[in-house]
């Protein structure tokens, strides 16, 4: 027991400071853990038994002194101390029921509270991710749900166990001789307030340490993806990166030097003051035993119980702060729990059945919305306490636009014009603040989600690649396909021969962000993906704006056969790709400013044909950049 006098101390008193147990967050937090019930009842159990059995020991000893060695009773001190030992057989299973009980809560509380976070976090808007930091996302579903469990596992346990100990201990003394009880009391304040001002110095230490650890992974997170390495590297900032990681990893140890310095001479303190209140019972109870007050036994059973109420007492003192701690961590999680899923299912949302691929947009117009109905402050930065509740200005205005089924339909118009707006309205990343997106005639609000994404493809200007195969990546568009299909879709995309080139073929790990491939080889692969779901409406978004020649050639290629017989939204294409669009439709300040065909625009001498002009003899593009 004595070594958990330093339980708590990690914790950050500074912020649970002013902060009540809320009823509510307790009653929701026990509802993740109800399923449990059984378990936990198991492990407070144990507990409870363990501190009543601690008991035993220091009563055995007391007989075997007082009444088996006076009487010369060899068969009594036999049975005494094989009942010792017994007891403490006893205890060690219960410890072992302890810790299989907890390790069965703690686990299956984590894992819950993990996969609720997870899927709620993947339903939430794609603005949430815009806003969010990862690695305070991340920090949610790894430390704050630990420090949940450990509220249950942990500090739940430990008070109970402190509580009874204490309790148990107190009354067993005071049966024994109350008086010498006062005395082992009275030692308390030398350990019980030099303790908590040692408790204080450490808390100021471990947070120092957690800000410095936080700040190392962020620095090795964004300087260790290939991305950052390549930024370094081509900076030639290696030696700047170094100085500050050494920093920071200096002051990490030096932390650590300072807790472990602390923590032992708080303990070796403990240890004099336990020897203290050891010598004033053996003391004061030496005089009462001279005087015929007091048994031998009963001294020495008070004093093996003395030094068993100092370490509950130490760690019942800080009991709020490990409470407020672990409600903090309830609280943190919940808070994601409750975040606004803006974009959701209406309820009787119908399935998007053998789609057409019809699309019509009914003067959309479309404001991004607020920060306080897509994020979370405490997710955005470090001490943030609120979001804006101000709708952004408007990006689109009346938006009229019909996409017929197996037309080609492109969108082009000056960077920010609102054209990967328009696009993201599709697949509904963004809901329209007015007017409505119709695929099929169904207002896209009364599709089932699902269903509806499953009906389209999109290629972004930059595709992402997840840290797995080409054939993991490409399968991730549909799972039961066959290596057949993939090699079909492939050759499609016209990258097959590329694939089929590498010394590993379709199981080539393609790295983080794909970044083992080029640029073209990224496009294509996604193309492949995109015609392995066979979707009936494709979103092209700026895909070749940044490839070489020879690159976009074979792009084109690829996408010339993945346009054919799909309705297709392509966004600030090459010229070639929208000169043989159906429909041209220019997009300024977020409105279609003109519509029709190549020719038509170019002989209206409006912005489409200001913008050939320009640029069809430098970059080959109309609008290139983001829209």
């Amino acid at each position: 027991m004595m070594g958990g006098g330093f339980h708590g101390w990690g914790n950050d008193a500074s912020a649970v400071k002013g902060k009540r147990l809320e009823v509510a967050v307790l009653r929701r937090a026990w509802g993740f853990a109800r399923p449990f019930r059984a378990w936990i009842t198991g492990f407070l159990t144990a507990i409870v038994l363990s501190a009543l059995l601690a008991l035993v020991p220091p009563l055995l000893f007391r007989s075997i002194i007082d009444t088996a060695l006076p009487e010369g009773e060899r068969g009594l001190v036999t049975v005494l101390a094989a009942l010792t030992v017994l007891a403490a057989l006893a205890d060690a299973g219960l410890a072992v029921v302890q810790r299989w009980c907890s390790s069965r809560v703690g686990e299956g509380l984590i894992y819950r509270l993990r996969v609720t976070l997870f899927d709620k976090v993947q339903r939430m808007p794609i603005a949430f991710s815009t806003r969010t930091q990862t690695g305070a996302l991340i920090s949610r579903l790894n430390n704050d749900v630990v420090g949940a469990q450990n509220a249950v596992t942990g500090t739940l346990g430990q008070v109970l166990s402190n509580g009874v100990v204490l309790v148990t201990t107190l009354v067993a003394m005071l049966v024994l001789e109350w008086r010498l009880t006062v005395v082992s009391l009275v030692v308390l304040p030398l350990f019980v307030v030099p303790a908590k001002r040692v408790g204080r110095r450490v808390q100021a230490l471990f947070r120092q340490q957690m800000t410095l650890n936080a700040q190392m992974n962020t620095q090795m997170t964004e300087r260790f993806n290939v991305a950052g390495a390549q930024l370094v590297k081509l900076y030639g900032r290696h030696p700047e990166e170094l100085s500050a990681f050494d920093a920071r990893a200096a002051g990490v140890a030096a932390a650590g030097v300072k807790v472990a310095m602390y923590s032992r001479v708080f303990f070796v303190a403990m240890g004099v003051v336990a020897a203290v209140g050891a010598a004033a019972t053996y003391g004061f109870g030496g005089h009462l035993v001279i005087g015929g007050e007091l048994s031998t036994g009963d001294l020495v059973a008070m004093a093996a119980l003395v030094t068993r109420i100092y370490a509950p007492l130490m760690q019942l003192t800080n009991a709020r702060i490990d409470l407020m701690t672990a409600v903090v961590s309830f609280e943190r999680v919940f808070e994601v729990l409750d975040a606004p899923v803006s974009v959701t299912d209406r309820p009787g949302a119908v399935e998007l059945v053998a789609p057409r691929g019809r699309v019509v947009f009914d003067r959309v117009s479309f404001r991004y919305p607020a920060p306080s109905e897509v994020s979370i402050a405490s997710l955005e930065s470090p001490g943030s306490s609120a979001l804006g509740t101000t709708p952004g200005d408007p990006v689109l205005h009346d938006v009229d636009l019909a996409v017929e089924p197996g037309t080609v339909v492109a969108l082009v118009g000056p960077s920010g014009a609102g054209k990967s707006t328009i696009a993201s309205l599709v697949p509904r990343l963004y809901d329209a603040s007015s007017g409505a997106v119709r695929v099929d005639g169904v207002d896209v609000r009364d599709l089932t989600q699902a269903s509806l994404r499953a009906s389209i493809g999109v290629v972004p200007q930059d595709p992402h690649l997840f840290h797995e195969s080409i054939a993991a990546n490409l399968r991730y568009a549909r799972p039961e396909a066959t290596q057949a299909e993939l090699e079909a879709a492939c050759r499609a995309a016209r990258i097959h021969d590329v694939i089929a080139g590498l010394p590993e073929g379709y199981d080539t790990v393609v790295g983080e962000r794909g970044y083992r491939l080029s640029g073209g080889e990224k496009q294509r692969v996604a193309i492949a993906r995109m015609l392995l779901k066979d979707p009936a409406i494709v979103v092209l978004d700026e895909a070749t704006s940044h490839l070489d020649a020879e690159n976009e050639a074979a792009v084109q290629a690829a996408l010339e056969e993945a346009l054919q017989g799909r309705t297709a939204l392509v966004i600030a294409h090459r010229l070639s790709t929208i000169r043989d669009a159906d429909l041209i439709c220019v997009v300024d300040a977020g409105r279609i400013v003109e519509r029709g065909t190549h020719d038509e625009l170019l002989a209206a001498g409006g912005l489409y044909a200001d913008l050939y002009r320009t640029l069809s003899g430098s970059t080959s593009t109309v609008g290139a950049g983001e829209g």
